[in-house]
């Protein structure tokens, strides 16, 4: 059995916060939850996760400050913002995507998910690889 993919969602609402680790649970992944941003960060680095979901609008730190110090922590995993367009203006931010807390469904924010939670893997088996020498006359 594949191991399950860890989420860490942040949202001070309770209610969407319950919402979205059901959601999530209910679909095959881990789900680590935080309240607030210094949580969050704590969390963050205290556990492997493979991707992070928060809400923009927090008091204390908002979202893009959340993102900005957990970029800073580790730059490779994704992250998601969710919240109002208007009120994410053209902030610069460090998400690696925006997306609208109102008008996402829930199988679009799933499918997102997937596919950035995604991670690389090396050739398929039975593709054909350059063999060394090769390699070496090419350059």
């Amino acid at each position: 059995m594949r191991p399950k993919k860890v989420i860490l969602c942040v949202d001070d609402n309770e209610q969407e916060l319950s919402v979205l680790k059901f959601m999530l649970a209910t679909n095959g992944y881990r789900v680590v939850s935080a309240c607030t941003g210094q949580e969050a960060i704590g969390l963050f680095a205290a556990t492997q996760v493979d991707l992070v979901l928060a809400d923009y609008a927090m008091p204390q730190m908002d979202g893009f400050q959340l993102v900005n110090r957990l970029k800073q922590i580790a730059s490779h995993v994704p992250m998601i913002l969710l919240g109002d367009p208007q009120k994410m203006g053209g902030e610069m931010h460090a998400a690696d995507a925006l997306l609208a807390k109102k008008n996402c469904s829930a199988q679009e924010l799933l499918e997102r998910i997937k596919v950035m939670s995604a991670r690389k893997r090396g050739p398929r088996k039975g593709t054909l690889r350059m063999a060394p020498v090769e390699l070496a006359a090419a350059s």
